[in-house]
């Protein structure tokens, strides 16, 4: 009788171990987006970065961001019918200092497609730092691998505010020659940069 009681608990028990290590395990939630409002002269851009594409462009534009960098930067390079480009000059033209550059990340699907950020970068596919750039409309052959092999790295995309860049686009400019070659006559400055909406 005392055998056939201990054989009924150790029974019960092992069902119930079986019954705790069959419980569904909790799902992961996904990581929640990156969001990044810039407030401007212009009005507000609110964008959504994909640092699951770019997550070194993402993890660079996000540090900028805390460090306070963006604030009384301008949109230097505006050309209507392309992008809208900024982040690097001050509102009267001096370039701010940058931390390293960062490796391309190009090659990841993402497309530069109206709406879409992207970060900036000179002839050398690694040289991309705080300047980045809007496209106003789709410019495929800015995708990888591009003109020139590497093409231009998208890291998010415009979720509200897609008529402020418009009115950035379309605003009047003029030649002043070097990265000034397409100034806006009205200076588009950047007066806050935050993370969140």
């Amino acid at each position: 009788m005392h055998e056939i009681r201990r054989l009924t608990c150790l029974a019960v028990l092992a069902v119930s171990a079986l019954g705790f290590s069959e419980a569904p395990c909790a799902q992961t939630p996904a990581a929640a987006p990156v969001i990044v409002t810039l407030e401007t002269t212009a009005g507000t851009i609110v964008l959504e970065l994909d640092a699951q594409h770019a997550p070194r462009s993402v993890a660079n534009f996000v540090q900028y961001v805390k460090d306070g960098y963006y604030p009384g930067t301008i949109f230097h390079r505006v050309m209507a019918g392309f992008m809208i480009q900024g982040g690097g000059f001050t509102e009267d033209h001096q370039q701010k200092p940058t931390r390293v550059p960062i490796a391309i990340e190009s090659n990841n699907g993402l497309k530069n497609v109206r709406g879409s950020l992207a970060m900036a970068r000179t002839s050398n596919p690694d040289s991309a730092t705080a300047q980045f750039f809007i496209n106003v409309a789709d410019n495929p052959f800015l995708d990888y691998p591009g003109r020139d092999g590497n093409g231009y790295t998208v890291f998010g995309h415009v979720v509200e505010g897609m008529d402020t860049v418009d009115k950035i686009g379309a605003a009047a400019t003029a030649n002043k020659g070097g990265a000034f070659a397409n100034l806006p006559v009205t200076p588009i400055v950047i007066t806050k940069a935050r993370l969140g909406k």
